[in-house]
């Protein structure tokens, strides 16, 4: 789309279409183009001034761009491309086998976490994970290796990717740049790639995210605030993908989305105000999922997602008092409309992050 913009221009467009044909029911976008001179431009069946690259009106996010302080930051999680997960029993099980060297296999088996922990309950599960190792060095941990040469190694040899069968006892994306990157942190922030709502958690190392997640190599307060404001899940919604399978649903991308995203530049008293609503956020939010005495049926009840989908007085309050800490930091108003919030954004954005000179990469 935009190479369409660059070379002409779209006059007509539906962004998000229902299409079904001969049983498999999908969606579509329409898009019509040519060399700019139609005068008329419509979207959705509306006229409008101009359509955007990614098929909306108005402010074009289309044209921020990625920043370089904002990069080596998040990450997609690690694809496992097979079942690698093991449940608790079976991952203590396995921790205390015996190695021929005495090695210790709590080396390669690892907290899991997906998309679930985040927005319902921790489940409680484990990975076997040998991250880059050679197969002779994998061979050593013997339960863990010849558990994933049964279940997972079958699978792999009857895949279509000849890289996968090759390192059938690694899972299929290993993302070695995630790993370097939360080397050494205490904790890290994760969201879920698609969902209802935009939540933010924080995950001890070395629990191993899920490729379902969005990882971010941060472990301080201030970064958790900004990233759960309404300013950023603005730019989050705006610049994100909307899925018509979830409801209300949208997509998280590291590139699109954070890569693209100004974070202010706070005073100490303005970062620190940002992370003391953030820590209130996250201890009355844990106080609610896990109060003490109630009974497991009505501990399960309370996940994330109906936290959210509830929003008690509380909840807002705590939310209100991080948005209000992180526009005092931007220098922006308390009552900005989302729309006016995009463009200061995208504003800031380019100012950050001039377009490169023509004969330059």
């Amino acid at each position: 789309m935009e190479r369409i913009k660059k070379s002409g221009d779209i006059f007509f467009a539906y962004s998000d279409e229902p299409w079904v044909l001969s049983g498999a029911a999908v969606h579509i976008s329409f898009v019509g183009q040519d060399d700019g001179s139609e005068i008329e431009r419509t979207l959705n069946g509306h006229r409008v001034p101009e359509v955007n690259a990614n098929l909306t009106v108005g402010i074009d996010l289309t044209k921020a761009r990625r920043l370089s302080e904002n990069l080596g930051i998040a990450y997609q999680g690690p694809v496992k491309a097979g079942s690698f997960e093991v449940d608790d029993a079976t991952a203590r099980w396995m921790v205390a086998a015996p190695n021929p060297d005495r090695r210790s296999n709590s080396d390669v088996i690892r907290p899991w976490a997906n998309g679930l922990d985040i927005t319902r309950r921790p489940r409680g599960m484990w990975i076997i994970d040998f991250g880059e190792m050679p197969m002779s060095e994998a061979t050593l941990y013997e339960v863990p290796f010849e558990h994933v040469k049964r279940h997972v190694m079958p699978m792999r040899l009857r895949g279509r990717r000849a890289s996968r069968a090759e390192r059938w006892w690694l899972h299929g994306e290993t993302v070695p740049a995630l790993r370097r990157a939360i080397h050494g942190l205490n904790r890290y922030i994760c969201t879920t790639r698609v969902a209802k709502h935009r939540i933010f958690a924080w995950v001890a190392t070395p629990t191993l995210p899920d490729s379902r997640l969005v990882v971010f190599a941060r472990e301080d307060d201030y970064s958790f605030g900004v990233l759960q404001s309404r300013i950023h899940e603005a730019w989050a919604r705006a610049t994100g993908s909307q899925l018509r399978e979830v409801e209300s649903g949208f997509a998280y991308t590291p590139t699109t989305t954070f890569e693209t995203f100004p974070f202010p530049r706070p005073t100490d008293e303005q970062r620190e105000a940002i992370a003391a609503a953030a820590r209130e956020l996250v201890r009355l939010r844990d106080g609610w999922l896990d109060p003490p005495g109630l009974d497991p049926a009505a501990l399960a009840a309370r996940t994330m997602t109906n936290l959210c989908n509830e929003r008690p007085t509380w909840l807002a309050n705590a939310h209100d008092a991080v948005d209000d800490a992180v526009l005092g930091a931007y220098g922006w108003p308390a009552d900005l409309a989302d729309s006016e919030i995009l463009a200061r954004l995208l504003e800031l954005n380019l100012e950050r992050e001039p377009a490169p000179q023509k004969g330059t990469s």
